[in-house]
């Protein structure tokens, strides 16, 4: 059999085995579209309660686009380099900070330096520390099941950004809220950053406005959030829906370069499922990886310690050419 038809085989047959799964546990008939690698299935928009935060959401990203859409007519390079820096200040805070260090714990930092890097990732507009690593570590632990806070099996608009603005979805109830952050809301710090969020970013809007004006507030708060708040949302729904899968995760995970390049690195999201405590995502040369490039740096200078990576041993058990290798040897 063709190596190309037995990596198909083997990935319908884990789309397959995740229906299964959902059949089961939920009592609910999904359907899977194979054209386009999603689940059909209606998300309720305007039909369903919102509440407080799921419109200040809204709120928040209709104008963050309002200020991107005017980006032309308030074009100058200050304002376009202003935008660029916090472009990668903020989004290394995300990718670094939120996502690796307090999801992940693939390393360690001094506290004053893994305070600040979290700082920064608060500029994203993405929410605090607590809650963003509290969604990503259930959607590892329920990873595109019905329990996965943005899996695309619930539609790919869901997953992009419909997850967002749905509260309820996030954490089922009040009671639910941040339960598995217990490690981040024992330290004063990370709780401050979660009750005064939103003002941080609204200071910093202000500070671009006195200094550039409309310019720089337009490309350092709209054109730069907007941007990379799409770059985190296609993780979680184009990088569950196109790329290449080349390890066993048993999910929809795929690798994809677009985003790679948009999201410092954090678009190789096959290889971040195979190994999700790896302070690398990137493993091949040319897979660009920005944000391991400055946690190799830091810890070349002493800064990053307890830097986690997998073994070649790890690897060749998690490959998905000698996983299908092994079912065709049983085919025959």
């Amino acid at each position: 059999m063709h190596i190309s038809s037995l990596v198909i085989t083997y990935v319908e047959q884990n789309l397959l085995r995740i229906e299964a799964q959902e059949k089961e546990i939920f009592g609910v008939a999904i359907m899977i579209d194979w054209d386009r690698w999603l689940v059909k299935w209606h998300v309720e928009f305007l039909g369903r309660q919102w509440n407080f935060v799921d419109l200040a959401t809204l709120a928040g990203l209709v104008y963050l686009h309002y200020l991107a859409i005017l980006a032309p007519f308030y074009f100058t390079w200050p304002a376009f380099w202003s935008a660029v820096a916090l472009y990668y200040i903020s989004g290394v805070g995300v990718t670094l900070s939120f996502h690796r260090n307090l999801s992940h714990k693939s390393f360690k930092l001094p506290k004053w330096l893994e305070y600040f890097f979290a700082y920064c990732g608060v500029l994203s507009f993405q929410r605090s520390p607590l809650e963003w690593v509290s969604i990503h570590r259930a959607h590892h632990q329920y990873t595109d099941t019905w329990n996965d806070p943005h899996s695309p099996i619930r539609g790919l608009w869901f997953s992009h950004v419909g997850w967002a603005l749905d509260y309820r979805t996030r954490f089922g109830s009040y009671e639910a809220r941040l339960k598995n952050v217990a490690d981040l809301k024992s330290q004063a710090y990370y709780r401050f950053l979660h009750y005064t969020y939103p003002l941080h970013s609204v200071a910093l809007g202000v500070l671009l406005y006195t200094k550039g004006g409309m310019h720089f507030l337009v490309w350092g708060m709209g054109v730069r959030t907007v941007l990379f708040l799409h770059a985190i949302f296609g993780i979680n729904s184009i990088c569950h829906t196109w790329g290449q899968q080349v390890w066993d995760t048993g999910d929809l995970s795929k690798n994809n370069w677009l985003i790679g390049l948009m999201a410092h690195g954090e678009g190789w999201h096959n290889n971040h499922h195979a190994f999700e405590y790896s302070a690398q995502h990137g493993f091949e040369w040319w897979q660009i990886d920005i944000t391991w490039y400055l946690i190799r740096f830091l810890q070349a200078v002493g800064l990053a310690t307890d830097v986690k990576l997998p073994t070649e041993t790890q690897k060749k058990r998690r490959a998905l050419c000698n996983k299908i290798s092994e079912e065709s040897l049983k085919q025959k």
